[in-house]
């Protein structure tokens, strides 16, 4: 589903896809309390949030800015920018595209799963 150049405008205007640093919302901050894992703004250029055990210590980065996930794909439903259920139906398709390596537990796509998606 290709979006259209006012949706673009939209979701521009909305400051939910600042290529510099990731807002991290609610349903991310949630999944990481299931997790028992922090998590920060990245500090590595071009990804969306950094992943640290109980103690801080870092474990993986992941999420690339510049791409909507889950939580994003929410909060534009919100304000009226997409309909109803596209979060939903992009979930899907990110899980059938990343089947393979979403299950592998600890690595980067098993966060990304867990926290963005």
């Amino acid at each position: 589903m290709d979006t259209t150049e006012k949706q673009r405008k939209q979701i521009l205007d909305s400051g939910l896809l600042n290529p510099d640093i990731y807002k991290i919302l609610p349903y991310t901050q949630q999944q990481s309390k299931k997790l028992g894992v922090i998590i920060e703004p990245s500090l590595r250029k071009n990804k969306k949030i950094d992943v640290y055990d109980k103690n801080m210590r870092y474990m993986v980065s992941v999420g690339a800015l510049g791409y909507s996930d889950y939580p994003t794909y929410l909060e534009l439903e919100k304000l009226g920018i997409f309909k109803d259920g596209h979060a939903k139906r992009r979930r899907l398709l990110y899980k059938k595209r990343h089947n393979q390596n979403i299950g592998v537990i600890g690595s980067a796509g098993y966060y990304a799963n867990k926290l963005l998606w």
